[in-house]
């Protein structure tokens, strides 16, 4: 089954204190112990956020590791990445991020990963780059369109409700047919695919939402239905 978790924002680097997105990430594993793999390529491999990431996964039930480019710990990335259950990508630089994967043939190793069942999920860069389209920052000032992996269909944009220039600029981008219509994520929701379908959408913050938004006589963005993760744990 291939699957995708694409987050607007949320998880570890963003909600410290509240685990529920990446909870349900690892819940996703058809393993009680997943093999969980973080690339944090869009920041440089930043070793704060690295350090940040083994906080939170060293205390949950998983087998936590890292891929840093610039700083590899094996020749032989396929099978590194492919014997993984989870693949965490994290945010930053996504033109970045798809330059080096590029480079280093990740692109193509990561879809091999996606067709043979391990999971994709990430946020922000980490999610948009699953995409064909994305919207990013990562030219410098404003929000310009940018071509992804393609592994999902359409256009992501995350951050919507974080970023006040999101909204607008994505649905100028989408008015101008600069970018295709697609989703919308706010921060700390997860837009869970199996295959080219949305599966679930799930949220760690109980208002936040997930967005159709296309191109119909004028912008449309239709809300989706949104299952808040914290329910049964309030109810508890």
């Amino acid at each position: 089954m291939r699957q995708i978790i694409a987050m607007g924002g949320g998880g570890f680097s963003m909600e410290p204190d509240n685990p529920l997105l990446d909870s349900y990430i690892l819940k996703q594993a058809e393993t009680t112990k997943p093999k969980i793999c973080f690339l944090p390529t869009a920041s440089g491999d930043s070793e704060q956020y690295i350090s940040r990431f083994y906080h939170f996964f060293n205390k949950q039930n998983c087998d936590p590791s890292h891929l840093s480019l610039f700083n590899p710990l094996s020749r032989d990335l396929e099978n590194f990445i492919l014997e993984k259950d989870i693949l965490y990508v994290g945010g930053g630089n996504t033109k970045n991020l798809l330059a080096l994967w590029k480079d280093w043939g990740l692109d193509s190793i990561l879809r091999k990963a996606w067709e043979e069942g391990v999971i994709l999920a990430g946020l922000s860069a980490g999610a948009i780059c699953w995409f064909e389209q994305g919207v990013t920052d990562s030219f410098g000032e404003g929000l310009e369109p940018i071509t992804c992996l393609g592994l999902l269909n359409g256009s992501n944009c995350p951050h919507y409700d974080g970023e006040t220039e999101r909204k607008p600029a994505y649905h100028k981008l989408i008015e101008s047919n600069k970018i295709q219509s697609g989703i919308a994520v706010d921060d700390g929701v997860a837009v869970h695919y199996k295959g080219q379908e949305i599966h679930k959408i799930v949220s760690s913050r109980p208002d936040a939402k997930a967005y159709s938004v296309f191109l119909e006589k004028g912008i449309i963005e239709r809300e989706l239905q949104t299952e808040y993760l914290g329910e049964l744990n309030s109810l508890i």
